[in-house]
């Protein structure tokens, strides 16, 4: 994938608060890819793989090779994506999904495979991984969220930047991200920063993700 350390805004999807003011997924997707968002990852807890496939078919069509998309821990959904012609980057894991490189084996060294890590221990485990095998790391939650209600315990932006001075993979900041965030966390070291209700249940998404790109692009390291 894209040798980058700075993945800016990653829009992370929520069928339901998408719905809030009537936009749907793919008009969130479109809004936020339109001003400036440079990765989508198609998350829906409660879909069948079916339906995820669906959505994350007609996301990958509507986005194009203006950024890149991912899925959500169903590495077969994105794998079944790709195998579709779709233009799916790769998968998202959590710690309870495949490996990483189990991911990065099927899904091929041009893919692009994230982990979510919250500690120090899963930090290590990706240092232990084959070389390559991880592309980005999810580190959170920087504030309790609703959008993830079993979170581990909130790290605070000073949280993040201890977790990610201790590893080389490029760390996005999640959970609870405001734009007040956003410049404290990439000072801290952040690679981007990964924001869920505050575009997807905005009234005026790319108004939202407009505002949260240039407060990304308005940060100096």
């Amino acid at each position: 994938m894209p040798g980058t350390d700075d993945f800016g805004v990653y829009l992370v999807t929520d069928t339901a608060l998408a719905e809030r003011h009537g936009h749907g997924v793919l008009g969130v997707v479109q809004a936020a890819v339109g001003a400036g968002v440079r990765i989508v990852q198609v998350r829906d807890k409660t879909a069948s793989a079916r339906d995820l496939l669906a959505l994350t078919a007609a996301v990958a069509d509507a986005v194009g090779d203006r950024a890149l998309v991912v899925v959500d821990d169903r590495l077969d959904v994105a794998l079944a994506a790709r195998h579709a012609g779709h233009r799916v980057a790769g998968v998202h894991l959590g710690q309870s999904d495949v490996p990483a490189s189990a991911a990065r084996a099927l899904l091929g060294p041009d893919a692009h495979v994230g982990v979510t890590a919250n500690t120090t221990r899963h930090l290590v485990e990706v240092a232990m991984s084959p070389t390559g095998s991880v592309d980005l790391l999810g580190v959170g939650v920087v504030h309790p969220t609703s959008t993830k209600p079993d979170h581990p315990p909130a790290l605070g932006v000073a949280g993040f930047g201890r977790l990610a001075a201790t590893t080389t993979v490029p760390c996005v900041g999640i959970g609870g991200v405001t734009l007040d965030d956003v410049g404290p966390l990439r000072r801290a070291g952040a690679a981007g920063v990964a924001v869920v209700s505050g575009i997807c249940a905005a009234p005026d998404p790319g108004a939202a993700a407009a505002a949260f790109v240039a407060a990304w692009d308005g940060a100096a390291r």
